[in-house]
């Protein structure tokens, strides 16, 4: 008899959806195993002996991990499947045999680098807050945000649900009426760069990721998509393995 594992578990490591994603799936009632609903995060099952199903599809093991960098195009939601019908980024990447779920989120109107993979344990360490991997945003905002506002940013912002971490800001140039700048966050809260610049009077007008740990955004084009080299997943793996100790 095989050691049971937590059902969300089970599920991202089968690629259907990052850790966060499926505990989201058994709470909407979406998940069943042996054909009753389960609801409960706390459940185990026993891999392989178990018919677990997403939203009534069977999981299958998972055969092989892929990594896959997108340059998301605003208007594409990061999602697999969005009820209200708006493109998704799953569909940037056509021709791919297997079903890979985001590394994380990149909101509805901003662009740039978005990771995808079906590896559950490397997506759960990327987006675990704990893990403190750094994301680089070219940011352009309203105005020109003074140095005691930035400060302000660096320091850290009160949000609904919590202070901010610590941002680092560079590469600061300032045009006729906005200002574009660089800005690396530790963590990912939804929204975060634009409810932070609301919070001091600069909405941003434009967003765009370029760098998530040690992967660039590079010159790939709008609305494609690449796989990782092998050098690339190594030093992503590396990177985690860092922030874990």
């Amino acid at each position: 008899m095989s050691a049971k594992v937590r059902l969300q578990k089970i599920i991202a490591d089968a690629g259907v959806a990052s850790r966060r994603e499926a505990e989201r799936l058994i709470l909407d009632g979406l998940v069943t195993v042996n054909g009753k609903v389960v609801s409960q995060l706390g459940t185990k099952v026993e891999p392989g002996s178990c018919h677990v199903k997403v939203r009534g599809k069977l999981i299958q093991p998972r055969t092989k991990t892929v990594y896959y960098a997108v340059n998301k195009p605003s208007g594409f939601v990061t999602t697999l499947h969005d009820p209200e019908g708006r493109p998704t980024v799953q569909t940037l990447l056509r021709g791919v045999p297997q079903r890979v779920h985001p590394v994380g989120r990149l909101d509805y109107h901003s662009e740039g680098l978005l990771l995808l993979t079906n590896d559950g344990e490397l997506t759960y360490a990327l987006t675990h807050p704990r893990h403190h991997i750094p994301k680089v945003y070219q940011v352009k905002v309203k105005g020109k945000p003074p140095a005691d506002k930035l400060k302000r940013l660096r320091a850290g912002i009160r949000l609904p649900e919590g202070a901010t971490g610590r941002a680092e800001i560079g590469k600061i140039r300032h045009y006729a009426a906005n200002t574009a700048l660089e800005i690396t966050l530790y963590e990912g809260k939804k929204r975060q760069i634009r409810r932070m610049f609301e919070q001091i009077g600069h909405p941003v007008l434009k967003l765009r990721r370029i760098r998530i740990g040690p992967i660039d955004l590079g010159a790939l084009p709008l609305g494609k998509a690449r796989r990782l080299e092998a050098w690339e997943i190594a030093r992503l793996k590396e990177t985690v393995s860092q922030r874990k100790s």
